[in-house]
């Protein structure tokens, strides 16, 4: 037999309005709402409740038939109990299960409804309804990968949640994106601080980490939402990043020649020196905007000198004093930029790093 169990609810159950189905032949209970649906359904997809109606249709032909026994799903009062689902996800199961075409196609678009799909590929994963399943994932990418899809951050730490759940890493890219969208905008940066941290998303929890830093520790003591050992990681990654902005003007990326220079290490030195120019001038304009961040934005600092340098160039900064670092090859130019950008992408991707344990 299948699942059998008290009545977990004081009040009676109710029906759904929309898939308790007057010629269903089978009766489910999913928290306190009974669904009357067809088995023929249940089954698609070879599905796990293909094997359940099997055991349960086993069960019941070897059993003593002096027995007057009522089998599961043939009454309100004796149904098939679907223990730790929730109403609203199996609910969304039926609708993909007998929706017409043009209303799965509207899930397709930016009027679908995010919740819905949560709710469907959640239950779709757990029951193996797997084109259900990949149906539904790629639904939601294609609604989150779209900048005009919007979401609550509830649903946001769900679609999050889900991607790891399936191993859907489409999915988990356009939530990542979205992510570090609110970054951006300092919004519901504790929230991606513990949702980064649950699911060991590295990326991500080095910018949300940053993020909050950023905000000035008057914020971190204040913010509920913050445990005292995040607060030490933020501590211990502000002193880092001091550090770091203290070093760079005289750490400039690794410059390797084009083959074509024969200035060898004259370039070397006027880049090394063209960095130290953008990092450390005190004049206004351009180069001086670096001097407006913050003194732990490392990240500002190193995005601020690549801009600079593909600004020069490309011949946009025409007017640069460069008397103090010389001229460099028009080759080693371009390379010094692409080292420029993968320092960028250096401290991206490191900066969760910093924030250690550890002051």
């Amino acid at each position: 037999m299948m699942t059998v169990a008290s009545n977990e609810f004081e009040d009676p159950p109710t029906r759904d309005q929309t898939y308790y189905i007057s010629d269903g032949n089978t009766i489910l209970q999913v928290e306190n709402t009974l669904f009357k649906v067809h088995r023929s359904m249940l089954i698609k997809d070879k599905s796990t409740f293909d094997s359940m109606f099997s055991l349960d249709a086993y069960t019941h032909n070897t059993e003593d038939p002096q027995m007057n026994n009522t089998s599961e799903g043939e009454s309100d009062e004796n149904p098939i109990r679907l223990h730790g689902d929730k109403a609203e996800e199996f609910s969304a199961l039926m609708w993909s299960l007998y929706s017409l075409p043009a209303e799965l196609a509207l899930a397709m678009t930016n009027q679908a409804n995010d919740l819905q799909l949560i709710h469907l590929a959640r239950i779709a994963h757990k029951y193996q309804f797997r084109s259900t399943e990949s149906w539904a994932l790629g639904a939601l990418t294609t609604y989150h990968s779209n900048t005009g899809g919007s979401t609550s951050v509830q649903n946001l730490v769900q679609i999050t949640e889900l991607s790891i759940l399936c191993d859907c890493k489409a999915l988990l890219d356009a939530a990542v994106t979205k992510w570090k969208r609110l970054l951006g905008e300092g919004r519901a940066v504790a929230v991606a601080i513990g949702v980064a941290e649950r699911l060991n998303l590295r990326s991500l929890l080095g910018l949300a980490y940053y993020s909050m830093m950023l905000k000035g520790r008057e914020v971190w003591d204040s913010d509920p939402q913050l445990n005292a050992r995040q607060r030490i990681r933020l501590l211990s990654g502000h002193y880092n990043l001091i550090r770091l902005c203290e070093e760079l003007p005289s750490s400039p990326p690794r410059l390797t020649h084009d083959h074509s220079c024969v200035r060898k290490g004259k370039c070397k030195n006027a880049f090394a020196a063209f960095w130290r120019l953008i990092l450390t001038t005190k004049d206004g304009g351009l180069v001086g905007q670096v001097l407006k961040l913050q003194s732990a934005d490392l990240l500002a600092k190193v995005m601020l000198a690549e801009s600079i340098i593909r600004a020069f160039a490309e011949g946009n900064i025409p007017n640069l004093d460069l008397s103090e670092s010389g001229e460099m090859h028009e080759k080693c130019l371009q390379i010094a930029l692409q080292a420029a950008h993968d320092k960028v992408k250096e401290v991206q991707d490191n900066l969760v790093d910093l924030f250690s344990d550890v002051v």
